[in-house]
């Protein structure tokens, strides 16, 4: 199973960890957040359509300040 991963960090300190994988015929993508310990799955019935959900996710946090990778 292929699995991309991607970091958010801000101030030095990691914000979020954001998992994309293939799952059971789709594509999940799980994000944790570091600060609460929540975590959330989001499932996609398409590999695009999971990887531009994670585009704009991180996207979205580089707006806010932190740095990915």
């Amino acid at each position: 199973m292929t699995e991309l991963v991607r970091e958010a960090a801000r101030d030095g300190r990691r914000v979020a960890v954001l998992r994309c994988r293939d799952e059971d015929g789709g594509t999940v993508v799980l994000v944790e957040a570091e600060q609460t310990g929540a975590r959330r799955s989001y499932r996609f019935a398409t590999a695009p359509e999971a990887f531009r959900f994670l585009q704009e996710a991180l996207l979205a946090l580089q707006y806010l300040g932190c740095r990915v990778s």
